[in-house]
């Protein structure tokens, strides 16, 4: 995906930190804990954006995905190393068209199946004085070993600046995915981040996501702990 760069608005009025704590704890949905099915994850990203002209960009991240606490103990375990790229089409200042090619690699780690995927976007952002939110779609083609899945999603966003060099992002998500081989299968995602703009090129961001995943069939809980590094040149 594509992280916001430091063409920051000029906002005027930004919200008071304890409002940005609140929506915190409304985003990620800490019943997960008390859950039975339940699992920790950390995700380290590092991306890196390059704009070729003022509508066209293309984005390149690496990111490792590895188990911090599974089958009611703590441990490290690697779960995948994940390599994709975005193509960015931007059609107006609020309008852009995505496609992406993604490779996850879990074969190595004895965790599941490799898989290859390729992704569809459009996304629709708006910005007023205070804040910043957006509506994605994606269609998503996934090749594994043994099945093809095939994936729709939309996310709403919202981007809160703190103040210049710091912001908090918000986000739901919901998620359809389609098998032959299963029945239908219904996820949602909650995410939480903190980001600091610590130059012009480099920017750094934190926070927790949880996904309650197959809800409609038997509810697995989710919380990861995300770390993320882009650069832009």
């Amino acid at each position: 995906m594509f992280l916001l760069r430091k063409e920051s608005p000029n906002f005027k009025h930004a919200p008071h930190i304890k409002s940005l704590l609140l929506l915190t704890f409304i985003f990620i949905n800490f019943e997960a804990f008390s859950q039975e099915h339940f699992s920790a994850l950390g995700e380290t990203s590092f991306g890196l954006n390059k704009k070729v002209s003022e509508t066209y960009g293309i984005n390149f991240t690496l990111r490792s995905r590895y188990f911090l606490y599974k089958d009611e103990q703590l441990k490290y375990n690697q779960q995948q190393i994940d390599l994709y790229h975005f193509s960015k089409l931007k059609l107006d200042k609020r309008h852009s068209l995505s496609l992406g090619t993604y490779y996850r690699t879990r074969d190595l780690f004895n965790s599941g199946s490799n898989e290859l995927r390729f992704t569809q976007q459009f996304t629709y952002k708006k910005q007023s004085p205070n804040m910043r939110f957006s509506h994605r779609l994606r269609a998503e083609q996934r090749f594994l070993k043994n099945k093809t899945i095939f994936r729709e999603r939309y996310r709403f966003s919202l981007n809160l600046p703190i103040n210049n060099d710091t912001y908090f992002i918000g986000a739901l998500e919901g998620l359809l995915s389609l098998t032959k081989q299963t029945t239908l299968e219904l996820d949602e995602r909650s995410t939480a981040q903190f980001g600091w703009l610590l130059s012009d090129t480099l920017k750094l961001q934190a926070g927790l996501e949880h996904r309650l995943e197959t809800f409609n069939i038997e509810p697995q809980h989710y919380v990861f702990v995300l770390t993320t590094a882009v650069i832009n040149i």
